[in-house]
């Protein structure tokens, strides 16, 4: 399964931060950005996933977090 967000996350270093927060709390998921799309995409890929759990805590580190549909 895969789940990909619009984020406002602009740097490679906040891009970095939001990563390590989610392994840790999420480690069994593969994530990455493409900070080079308009929407500065968010991409998770794993077995079970809830949008709103990785939405809120990209959220809690202070960054818009919205998943974009199929």
């Amino acid at each position: 399964m895969v789940i990909v967000f619009e984020t406002n996350v602009q740097t490679s270093r906040q891009a970095n931060l939001v990563i390590q927060e989610l392994i840790t709390c999420y480690p069994e998921l593969k994530i990455n950005f493409d900070l080079e799309d308009c929407d500065k995409i968010l991409r998770i890929e794993g077995e079970e996933i809830k949008a709103v759990d990785i939405s809120a805590a990209v959220q809690v580190l202070g960054y818009n977090c919205k998943e974009l549909p199929y």
